[in-house]
């Protein structure tokens, strides 16, 4: 579709008044360009009706929550914080298959959801689905955290609130178009897209609060020497494997990081990054030095297809 961004933002203003009523809405958002323009339009909509939400489930960026709260002040938008860590981790004990990790996730982030819109007296949430999550999901190639009704079930029923999604008929760049609209600062309408599930979609098996501080780091030192590139998408993977290293002249058996980097438009497709080597070398001594329980740095130069663009 093509897309008129001010005439966009004006029906979906108009379409989450008229959904929310007069009860209004919870925006759960975790500082990504969708769930953060979600959070402006519902505000736009709604006022102060609208309650914008940040969950700290222990698998988000180093400085998520700040950013998040940073980039909604000039909007006149409170964030509201719910840390739940403990809650995810042990709902993630465990598990090592993919769909299983991101069911277990989607089941806690939507119980964790509704808890929220019964304190919050609402009874309504917008979320930010975008057209790629519903082809994904549909197709069978992964199940996209944010998807409920397109695969029977019922969230009313389920968890105690309907569902709003006014970005679910648009791509990536075509929020990125919104978000610029809208007023956000390039940080976010050029940032590159960080999944719901967070940093579990990077842990390849059995997701603990030990990886996650491990490639948390490896995640931050990826994002600030690939800034320069503007890629579609960047990200250092914590694998399940280990090798055989050396730290200190001792045998270190110890853990591997994959980097991946991709350019894509809509993310249903992606071709990979080419790299400069000076730069793939300064991010693999940076995680050497930085990560010490790391002993090897592998380059992941796969498209999608065959492979997705995460992990899991």
């Amino acid at each position: 579709m093509k897309l008129e961004p001010r005439k966009f933002i004006n029906s979906k203003i108009k379409e989450i008044r008229k959904e929310a009523g007069n009860k209004g809405a919870l925006v759960a958002t975790s500082g990504g360009v969708d769930s953060m323009v979600c959070a402006v339009l519902a505000h736009k909509a709604l006022g102060r009706k609208a309650v914008i939400l940040f969950i700290d489930d222990g698998l988000m960026r180093i400085s998520d929550e700040k950013r998040v709260r940073g980039e909604l002040k000039p909007f006149g938008i409170k964030v509201n914080i719910v840390r739940v860590a403990d809650d995810f981790f042990k709902a993630l004990k465990g598990k090592v298959d993919p769909e299983e990790k991101r069911k277990a996730f989607r089941n806690l982030f939507y119980r964790t959801l509704g808890k929220a819109v019964r304190k919050s007296r609402v009874e309504c949430l917008i979320q930010g689905t975008i057209a790629a999550d519903i082809i994904e999901t549909k197709g069978k190639i992964k199940t996209q955290h944010n998807i409920l009704e397109q695969i029977g079930i019922d969230p009313k029923k389920h968890f105690g609130f309907t569902v709003v999604e006014p970005l679910r008929e648009i791509f990536k760049y075509q929020v990125r178009k919104v978000a610029k609209e809208l007023g956000f600062s390039p940080v976010v309408h050029q940032q590159m897209p960080f999944p719901g599930p967070g940093l579990a979609t990077r842990v390849v098996g059995e997701v603990t609060p030990q990886k996650v501080k491990i490639l948390r780091k490896a995640v931050e030192i990826v994002e600030e020497e690939m800034k320069r590139l503007k890629p579609f998408q960047a990200f250092a993977v914590l694998l399940n494997d280990k090798a055989t290293g050396i730290r200190k002249g001792k045998r270190l058996f110890g853990n591997i990081i994959a980097i991946r980097s991709v350019e894509s438009n809509d993310a249903m497709t992606a071709s990979i990054t080419k790299i400069p080597w000076p730069i793939l070398e300064k991010i693999r001594e940076r995680i050497i030095k930085e990560i010490p329980e790391v002993v090897k740095v592998v380059y992941d130069i796969t498209p999608k297809p065959p492979s997705t663009i995460e992990y899991i």
